[in-house]
């Protein structure tokens, strides 16, 4: 069983910054942050593998940061230039052999 807990969501104006963080209990692999806005499905915004390798959302290209301390069993999502359109519930996810691993999710306001 993997637990995984987020942190770092809040309400920020349009514009502004915020950097998640994901602890997984465990090593995994390939760890990754989706999104859920209201009425809307869970999207991919960003993943990466073990070894550093990333993938972005078109979305988030040239905005977002993701990365990892794998020492740490963490991964990070640092956002700039924050829309209201990225207002969401944040969810990590992480990769193991028997399954994929979901944390409760972080809330993400953008709003003036």
């Amino acid at each position: 069983q993997v637990q995984l807990v987020e942190s770092g969501g809040g309400l920020v104006q349009p514009g502004g910054s915020l950097r998640l963080s994901c602890a997984a209990s465990v090593s995994t692999g390939d760890m990754g942050w989706y999104r859920q806005a209201p009425g809307k499905q869970r999207e991919l915004v960003a993943t990466i593998t073990s070894g550093g390798r990333t993938n972005y959302a078109d979305s988030a290209k040239g905005r977002f940061t993701i990365s990892r301390v794998n020492s740490k069993n963490t991964i990070y999502l640092q956002m700039h230039s924050l829309k209201p359109e990225d207002t969401a519930v944040y969810y990590c996810r992480a990769e193991r052999i028997l399954g994929s691993y979901w944390g409760q999710g972080t809330q993400v306001t953008v709003s003036s």
